[in-house]
């Protein structure tokens, strides 16, 4: 099973490496870089038959009983993104040890959870079950948190580590929600037969929309975009690799993942086309005024995930084949270009272009390294990225009106996607006659390789675009087939697309020759709308609700709570079961005369409780009560259930009579709580009636035959050795429940005996400084005074 193996080894070895790390960590990254090495060669290995239409696939059962399983399998798309997830995971945790050059606890914290995480994001591209997905897709989250959190020293990497985990942890449980829709709408859980085979109905469109809110919180969709340059605040490696090339990869990857299940679904193609466009108009704009490198880039990626929202949201051949290509360029180009202002960061002390001029004489392989990442970035040939670019305007030019609004828009948006790109480039490199030459120390190899591999390979690729196309045509197979299939290629003539590619350099060029002007008229305009200012209100709004809440309820009364735990009860089951619930037909008013007298005895002595006056007289009723039950376990025959009632119930007397001595003799009841019997009395009433009724209706209940009692009933004496069934039942059946149980009474005992000895520990030490302070006399006072 290697699949699962690459997984478990992952994860394993990241366990090891924190005491790696200790000793050294150059030796933890070096050595966290092999497993996603290893698994790159292995699955670059298999390429050939995964290319020509045969898959891999893997079951591992977990949970049987309950049909949960990992379920994993290698196709195209997954070859695909472990080529980003396994092959710029290896290369960027190269890079880490030379950006983590004094160690520390930041790098004794990335190597293992980089690796984790790796591992996580191997585990989600692997898998073939929705609820493997989820399982990997939350992991991917943690992971996530920790390592934009780091050590949480500083305020802006807990707030930003918070929103991340806040915005993607809940897009993922509505995700999960579509998933149970899904899979019980289609009767199945595994991604491939759901794609053979694709539901319909209502149903289905409504687990399309909750699946997409998971994905759009992932891939930093609007409205959800703002944590992604948020976590920019993380160290550069890590934002090279979670956000730029790993896992804000993940809600594209399920897009695609999950495009053929949704083909016939507009809901799907239309939320994903219509975010995914404001998306990239959004984010390019964002990223066009911005000066920190690594916030530009990280806008820039918001605006590229927006255009492979789009590609791959929309379901057609030619959209999954430019999606495929665009999908591989960013990463590689993205990869880059971070590790690129890393290293700037690094060498130079600053990563503001209003601060850095003349780079691109102090590290001129370093700016030749980022000119081939901006090329492919702005969609320049011979890159992959153009090859990509010239796909997807290719992709929306066969429909009708609908779809060529559509590439208007993607030509606007590339536009953006150029002039952001020169801004990088001209920020970080140029010469700027109104500042200082920036002095900046020649990066190491280390550095300068890891940088430099995903820049040839997007321009290899694009060059060798054969490879490219096979591998994004294996993936777009899952498709409808079409009569002229598209396939990637650096010419394909003098075409539309092509004009549309050119228009968009050309549109780029002359929006970042115009930067200043269209700076200061952004700066002018009115900004009602800010995704940042509304995530920090709606966490305000839920802190104060929260505080009004718990002041409104933890009062310290515990009638108070009693009654919301009542209320809440009768409000969710009561209420399902009065609309649900039937009488059963051979209800008896009772089985022996005997329990009318004990019936009798427990409703008065329960009566007489709530008159008493004294502690000791309704203690001594409450006994009564518990006396009366086990007399009635007696009757129904079972007397060691009777016998463990009145142990409990002379235990809790014994109990109750030590803290009375404490006590007042008689109860006092303010004016406040003698308003308030009236709607307790009500609520006591009607839990009670709620909880007769749910036991006579659940005793009926039973709709199956008892093949479970019959077979405790069959075991008891043979494999227990017990003529009694019910303690069969506890002592062996079910040891493991007794066993918890009698584990939390001990623990509670244990509790409750600290209590007493702290507390008697503390009145000996009061007591011991009561004797140890001296007693003046009169002689010594008069002695002071006169001092």
């Amino acid at each position: 099973m290697p699949l699962l193996a690459f997984v478990v080894v992952h994860l394993l070895v990241a366990l090891a490496l924190p005491f790696l790390a200790r000793r050294s960590t150059r030796a933890a990254f070096l050595t966290a870089a092999v497993p996603p090495a290893a698994a790159l060669l292995w699955v670059l290995a298999q390429a050939g038959p995964v290319l020509s239409g045969r898959t891999i696939s893997e079951t591992v059962e977990w949970a049987p009983l309950i049909g949960l399983q990992f379920a994993f399998r290698l196709d195209a798309l997954a070859l695909l993104m472990t080529v980003l997830v396994a092959g710029l995971g290896a290369v960027v945790l190269v890079y880490a040890d030379s950006y983590f050059t004094r160690g520390g606890g930041d790098a004794r914290r990335s190597a293992p959870l980089l690796l984790a995480f790796a591992g996580a994001m191997l585990g989600l591209i692997f898998s073939d079950d929705l609820i493997t997905v989820y399982v990997f897709w939350e992991l991917t989250t943690i992971c996530s948190f920790l390592l934009v959190g780091q050590a949480g020293l500083s305020r802006e990497s807990r707030r930003s580590a918070l929103q991340a985990l806040m915005i993607t942890s809940l897009g993922g449980l509505v995700m999960l929600l579509g998933f149970v829709v899904l899979g019980e709408t289609a009767g199945t859980y595994r991604i491939s037969e759901l794609a053979a085979n694709p539901p319909g109905g209502a149903a289905t469109a409504v687990a399309a929309l909750l699946i997409l809110v998971g994905a759009f919180t992932k891939s930093a969709q609007i409205p959800f975009h703002n944590w992604l340059p948020a976590a920019m605040v993380a160290p550069t490696p890590i934002s090279a690799y979670l956000h730029a090339a790993s896992m804000v990869k993940a809600g594209v990857f399920l897009v695609a993942r999950l495009a053929p299940v949704f083909t016939d679904v507009p809901e799907w193609k239309l939320a994903a086309i219509a975010f995914g466009l404001v998306t990239m108009l959004v984010g390019g704009w964002r990223a066009l005024h911005e000066y920190d490198l690594k916030k530009l880039l990280a806008y820039g990626t918001v605006s590229q995930l927006g255009f492979l929202m789009v590609l791959f949201g929309a379901g057609t051949h030619t959209g999954a084949m430019a999606g495929a290509a665009m999908l591989l360029a960013h990463g590689m180009f993205k990869a880059t270009l971070f590790l690129v202002v890393g290293i700037i960061d690094h060498q130079a002390g600053t990563r503001d272009i209003r601060k850095l001029s003349g780079l691109g004489r102090e590290l001129p392989w370093l700016a030749v390294i980022a000119t081939l990442g901006v090329a492919s970035m702005a969609g320049l040939p011979p890159m992959l990225g153009f090859i990509g670019k010239e796909a997807a305007f290719s992709a929306f030019l066969t429909g009708g009106r609908p779809d060529l609004l559509v590439d208007a828009v993607l030509v606007l948006g590339s536009m953006l996607t150029v002039a952001y790109s020169l801004r990088m480039l001209w920020g970080a490199f140029a010469d700027k006659p109104e500042l200082p030459r920036t002095k900046a120390k020649k990066p190491s190899p280390e550095a300068l390789i890891p940088a430099a591999l995903p820049a040839l390979a997007g321009i290899v690729l694009g060059i060798g675009y054969p490879v490219a196309d096979k591998l994004a045509g294996s993936y777009a197979e899952v498709f409808a087939p079409v009569a002229d299939p598209y396939h990637l290629a650096l010419w394909h003539g003098f075409n539309l697309p092509l004009l549309l590619s050119a228009l968009a350099v050309t549109g780029g060029v002359a929006l970042h020759l115009g930067r200043v002007q269209l700076t200061a008229a952004r700066n002018k305009l009115p900004r009602p709308l800010d995704a940042q200012r509304g995530y920090e209100r709606i966490m305000a709004l839920l802190e104060r609700v929260a505080v009004g809440v718990t002041g409104r309820l933890q009062v310290g009364s515990l009638p108070t709570y009693l009654g919301i735990v009542l209320l809440t009860m009768l409000a969710i089951p009561g209420s399902a079961l009065l609309l649900r619930a039937a009488v059963p037909d051979d209800l008896r008013a009772y089985d022996n005369l005997l329990q009318i007298p004990l019936a009798v005895v427990v409703i008065v002595a329960a009566i007489a409780v709530l008159r008493s006056r004294r502690r000791l007289t309704a203690v001594l009723l409450v006994g009564v009560v518990g006396y009366g039950i086990g007399g009635l376990f007696i009757v129904d025959g079972g007397p060691d259930l009777a016998l463990a009632q009145f142990l409990v119930e002379t235990l809790t007397l014994v109990a109750f009579v030590f803290v009375l001595r404490r006590l007042p003799v008689r109860f006092t009841q303010s004016d406040t709580a003698k308003a308030w019997q009236v709607p307790k009395a009500v609520i006591a009433v009607a839990a009670g009636t709620f909880i007769s009724l749910a036991a006579v209706i659940f005793s009926g209940a039973r709709q199956a035959p008892p093949e479970a009692s019959e077979a405790f009933i069959a075991n008891a004496e043979k494999g227990a050795g017990a003529t009694n069934v019910v303690n069969a039942i506890i002592v062996d059946f079910r040891a493991f429940d007794t066993v918890g149980e009698i584990a939390v009474l001990a623990i509670a005992a244990t509790g409750v005996a600290s209590l007493i000895l702290a507390s008697r520990h503390e009145r000996r030490k009061r007591s011991t400084r009561v004797r140890s302070v001296p007693v003046k006399t009169p002689v010594k006072l008069q002695e002071e005074v006169r001092e």
